[in-house]
């Protein structure tokens, strides 16, 4: 059951960061709209000077094309200076733990993730990646791969509203979104953490002497800012391999409210800054009913089956709830809305332990990430979210005889094989490499030690995780291999820049569209009846597609398979 006693702080971080969704949203709608702001005088100058620098001309807007050639370069570019900097970082200064030099796969693996904005770890922070290396590499690329989502999301809105074929401009959405949306938010964030004992400091290590004898080496950095960016950008990598379990990256329940707020943000916001950008208010709320309604449905099931576990002798007291992995500092509860907020807003931080949450509490999170979209990470995961939207009303207007349109922009067959390709690539990106592991000798066998249902469902849910850009990971894993690396990379690729590339097709080819007044053959989604239909929609196209191959895994472990 679960433990109502500490519900109350749980449904008042919901309250709050909720309520600051339409205030962000109004902000970031300002920012990609080019509407002045009191900051300008200031922040005005700093990106006029940026833009002389890298030589871009601000009045220039692109078409798609050009909007995904320049956002494939510049994240490929990062992509391969952190891939080269991770395998030089021992020759390296700032490296006094002594950070060896890394494979060419495991290099691969993690500047992929982080430059997808997944930030998957295959390594262990502590031990080995150099403080040069992290800041100035995977920490430049957790600001990167969120601004590259929101620049994309902002495109997105930009197609539904124009007529001239033009998306805006990459780089100056690029450089607004750093120094308008990520850079105050983080800084913000960073001072609340240091204000709540997270440590911030440019000292690599600290050495404590323990009561009995010895020394310890205790590894310190920048931790406040890591943790802002980590949680406002949606990124989830963690500065030390426990991530938010770690004390000095959560230390308690004032800094594990500030994290949940923090993950929820941008995500929440995004739909409000939709309604704003294509000038219709009132779109927002379907679709913020659709984000709310399943984001408070699969909450609700992951805190029933961690409130207790059922295969317990009705002897154990779970009256706190079902407390295995998780710390002993949070509440069940706190510790699952972290955990659950972290997984639907593909941020991918950890403050428990997957691997020993009961199966159906395993399937919620997995389930947040197959859909990708309620609300899913910064930008990409509400541009996951309109492609539900074009399906949806592509079928529901053939069901019922009315004219598939969208917000006065009729939607063809292009949008919709967009669509379909973006939502297609999800399963197979997963599925596929899945069949691989169990096929080939020896793989799942290193991996997992050999087949069995907990351990299927363990590299079921890092193939998931990868592909929904997420990063968050069940374990106990050997995923350290050369198979695990380099497919591990190709798939937070495929999950990407498959899904960009779509939105930004998308986008194009309504932006060259005038708008057309509605009829009365026109579909209304301004409802509750498209709320209702696009929710259900969206549940049970995501079934289809994904529920039967949880049988080998959660699902056989409730049979009692092992």
């Amino acid at each position: 059951m679960i433990p109502t006693a500490t519900l109350p702080e749980v449904l008042l971080t919901l309250a709050i960061g909720l309520a600051i969704a339409p205030l962000l949203g109004r902000h970031i709608a300002n920012v990609y709209s080019g509407r002045s702001s009191r900051w300008d005088p200031f922040v005005g100058r700093v990106e006029r000077l940026v833009y002389a620098l890298m030589g871009i001309d601000a009045n220039r807007a692109m078409t798609w094309r050009q909007y995904l050639r320049a956002v494939l370069l510049t994240d490929g570019a990062a992509i391969a200076f952190v891939f080269v900097l991770l395998q030089v970082q021992s020759d390296l200064a700032w490296n006094s733990l002594g950070a060896p030099a890394m494979s060419w796969h495991l290099a691969l693996h993690t500047a992929t993730a982080f430059g997808t904005n997944t930030d998957f770890q295959h390594y262990v922070p502590e031990q080995q990646v150099s403080q040069f290396a992290a800041l100035f590499g995977l920490q430049s690329l957790m600001f990167l791969s969120p601004a590259t989502g929101l620049c994309v999301f902002a495109a997105l809105a930009r197609g539904f509203s124009r007529k001239d074929g033009r998306l805006g401009n990459y780089y100056v959405d690029l450089v607004r979104t750093f120094t308008r949306i990520l850079i105050p938010l983080t800084v913000i964030g960073a001072l609340l953490f240091v204000l709540l004992g997270v440590p911030e400091t440019l000292a690599q290590s600290a050495t404590a002497f323990p009561l009995g004898s010895g020394r310890e080496t205790i590894p310190l950095g920048p931790i406040a800012s890591w943790d802002a960016i980590e949680f406002v950008g949606t990124n989830g990598g963690g500065f030390f391999a426990a991530n938010a379990a770690h004390p000095f990256q959560n230390p308690s329940s004032a800094s594990n409210f500030v994290a949940i707020l923090l993950m929820m943000a941008i995500p929440f916001a995004t739909p409000f800054a939709f309604a704003r950008l294509v000038r219709r208010p009132g779109e927002v709320w379907p679709l913020f009913a659709t984000i709310l309604t399943i984001f408070l449905i699969g909450f609700t099931i992951f805190l029933i089956f961690e409130g207790s576990n059922p295969y317990l002798p009705s002897t154990a007291d779970q009256s706190s709830g079902y407390l295995l992995g998780t710390e002993n500092r949070f509440t069940i509860s706190e510790s699952a809305l972290f955990q659950f907020t972290s997984v639907y807003t593909n941020t991918g931080a950890t403050s428990m332990s997957l691997g020993s949450l009961t199966p159906f509490a395993q399937v919620s999170l997995m389930f947040g990430m197959f859909l990708q979209s309620t609300p899913g990470g910064d930008g990409t995961g509400f541009g996951v979210l309109l492609i539900n939207v074009v399906l949806a009303v592509f079928l529901g207007g053939l069901m019922v005889g009315r004219s598939p349109e969208y917000l006065g922009k009729k939607i063809g067959m292009p949008e919709v094989k967009w669509a379909a390709a973006a939502i297609l690539s999800h399963p197979f990106a997963i599925l596929i490499p899945a069949a691989v592991a169990v096929v080939v000798p020896g793989i799942l066998q290193s991996a997992v030690g050999g087949f069995s249902p907990h351990g299927f469902t363990t590299v079921l849910y890092e193939f998931t995780s990868e592909s929904a850009n997420n990063g968050s990971g069940m374990g106990p894993i050997n995923d350290t291999t050369v198979f695990f690396n380099v497919a591990g990379a190709l798939i937070m690729l495929i999950g990407r820049y498959v899904t960009i590339l779509a939105l930004l097709a998308i986008a194009g080819s309504l932006s060259v569209r005038s708008p057309h007044r509605p009829g009365p053959g026109t579909l209304k989604t301004q409802s509750v009846t498209f709320w209702l239909f696009l929710t259900v929609f969206i549940l049970i196209t995501t079934a289809l597609v994904f529920l039967p191959v949880l049988t080998l895994g959660p699902f056989s472990e409730l049979g009692g398979g092992g």
